[in-house]
């Protein structure tokens, strides 16, 4: 049974959300939180390639959060499209602000993807993978991304709960 226009735009809605909770988590340090919006069998790649089940992510985070405050992330999402019914595919860019700062990192600007199911209980992450955003040879890619993520940051400087 195909999906109407309303459950597509629903579903996309839905996803986004789910996206920006994981990125607010992460910016909390908060590693129960964002470990809870992944699908049991869901699975964290992150950016040195680690793979790690849905299952394991809390007690993964745990340590780096208690040892350190996060760079927050700033993000654009780029794309958002349903897979299949019940499947969702999110795709954007990244990049963090050090803590105490209002200004991007460019070593630490990345791609991410993230793949959601509805479940009985609500859109949980299937995948979300983090890829270093390093644009060999495309100096022009690198501009586009920094100046993207600049203009968000610029615009929430003033909204509250902005950096």
């Amino acid at each position: 049974m195909s999906e109407t226009t309303e459950q597509v735009k629903s579903a996309e809605a839905s996803v986004r959300a789910l996206y920006d909770d994981l990125l607010a988590a992460w910016n909390r340090g908060d590693a129960r939180g964002f470990a809870a919006l992944f699908a049991s069998d869901g699975v964290l790649v992150d950016d040195d390639g680690g793979h790690v089940p849905g299952a394991r992510i809390e007690e993964h985070l745990t340590p780096f959060f208690a040892d350190e405050v996060p760079a927050s992330y700033v993000s654009k999402v780029r794309e958002v499209r349903p897979l299949n019914d019940g499947v969702v595919l999110l795709c954007a860019i990244a990049g963090m602000t050090p803590p105490g700062r209002t200004v991007l990192d460019p070593a630490a600007n990345s791609v991410q993807s993230l793949v959601a199911q509805k479940q009985s209980g609500g859109w949980r992450i299937a995948l979300f993978h983090t890829t270093p955003a390093r644009y060999r040879d495309r100096p022009e890619l690198a501009r586009r991304h920094a100046d993207e993520l600049r203009e968000i940051l610029h615009r929430s400087a003033g909204r509250p709960g902005g950096p």
